[in-house]
């Protein structure tokens, strides 16, 4: 491991475990000009059960809001794989989700054609380090469309 993924993974830990022992109040924005974001960039905490492991995985990610529906992308800062919450979720139906102090369970779904296109676009307006992530690697970067649904308590550590 190469001390930026290291360096990735801690401060990935260190958000999540902020988000959740605020109970969310603290995690939900976060200021990512350092990387070429945005000052005020939501995140989110999406719960999978691990495919191979079985265990809960918590993973906080940017996410933006579209027509009442909540898309989340499967970057992994352009590496030539997907992210293991995206090979997750690839095996549920349904997934929970965390925004600030609110959980909900929720369907999800990839868009495709026009609509991938439409809603790609405007997650790399919200992230533009996105578009450098898709040039840098050869596969497609999924994006997952979350319809929430009925709300459920908040995770807890």
């Amino acid at each position: 491991m190469t001390e930026v993924e290291r360096a990735t993974l801690e401060f990935v830990a260190r958000h999540r475990d902020t988000y959740l022992t605020s109970g969310g109040r603290e995690g939900h924005v976060l200021d990512y000009r350092n990387l070429g974001g945005h000052r005020f960039t939501t995140t989110l905490l999406i719960e999978t059960i691990g495919r191979k492991s079985g265990e809960r995985r918590i993973t906080p990610l940017i996410y933006g809001d579209t027509n009442g529906e909540v898309v989340i992308v499967a970057s992994k800062g352009g590496a030539d794989v997907h992210p293991a919450w995206y090979f997750n979720l690839q095996q549920m139906d349904e997934a929970k989700i965390q925004i600030g102090g609110q959980a909900f369970r929720c369907t999800w779904r990839e868009p495709e054609g026009a609509e991938r296109q439409a809603i790609w676009d405007f997650m790399a307006a919200l992230y533009p380090p996105y578009r450098d992530y898709q040039a840098a690697t050869p596969r497609q970067i999924p994006l997952v469309v979350l319809q929430p649904g009925d709300e459920t308590d908040p995770f807890k550590a």
